[in-house]
């Protein structure tokens, strides 16, 4: 998940989030870093995945939380909420990378540097490959049980977990076609690839579910 903060890129602001998911929330530090273009942005490593929408929805919660006065034109938040696999333009780009439009590279920066790079974030040469890997060894990635308790203190709790296969058994109550239903979910690609995935495996326990049983 990342969020990107521009016209302008400042870091005193950027790092009231910095600090906040820190102290109020009490997750490790996002990475910090520059765009290559016009923006400041914080990187969040999960340790297992999650929903686009609830993604998007932390990162939502975290600009009106810590930056109730900032206008939301300058934010960007990623994975957009309507992002799919297939839409790489709603996705933050991999860093470091060189970008087209400016001839100047994105990196990861060290939280001492950021303000020095609030007003050309970017690297006019590209980073060093032993300096970027030792900035991201030291950051932590956030636990399962210490994002969900980030989410209460957020007020947006923990969603259910229903699962595909759940969904498919409703399916079957309502249309007799659960087989139908998860074809669908697996052939969406508006649906997040981790759903795709699990509707996949759902898919294929059905299909050995009613598969004929060999005499002995």
């Amino acid at each position: 998940m990342v969020m990107e903060l521009t016209r302008p890129p400042s870091w005193a602001v950027l790092s009231k989030i910095w600090h906040g998911v820190q102290t109020e929330l009490e997750l490790p530090a996002p990475a910090i870093a520059v765009s290559g273009i016009d923006g400041l942005q914080l990187w969040f490593s999960l340790a297992e995945p999650i929903a686009v929408a609830q993604a998007h929805a932390f990162l939502e919660r975290l600009r009106s939380r810590f930056l109730p006065d900032i206008e939301s034109s300058r934010t960007r938040l990623m994975p957009a909420s309507d992002a799919s696999a297939l839409r790489q333009d709603l996705h933050a780009r991999l860093i470091p990378d060189l970008q087209d439009q400016t001839g100047n590279w994105s990196a990861f920066v060290a939280p001492d540097l950021a303000p020095v790079f609030a007003d050309t974030p970017w690297l006019d040469i590209p980073p060093n490959e032993e300096g970027q890997a030792a900035l991201l060894h030291g950051l932590e990635v956030t636990e399962q049980t210490a994002f969900e308790a980030a989410l209460e203190k957020l007020g947006l709790g923990v969603q259910p977990k229903h699962s595909i296969a759940t969904a498919a058994t409703s399916a079957n109550a309502a249309s007799g076609d659960p087989k139908r239903f998860l074809l669908q979910v697996m052939n969406d690609d508006t649906v997040p690839l981790a759903l795709r995935i699990e509707a996949a495996k759902a898919l294929l326990q059905h299909s050995d579910d009613h598969r004929p049983r060999q005499s002995d």
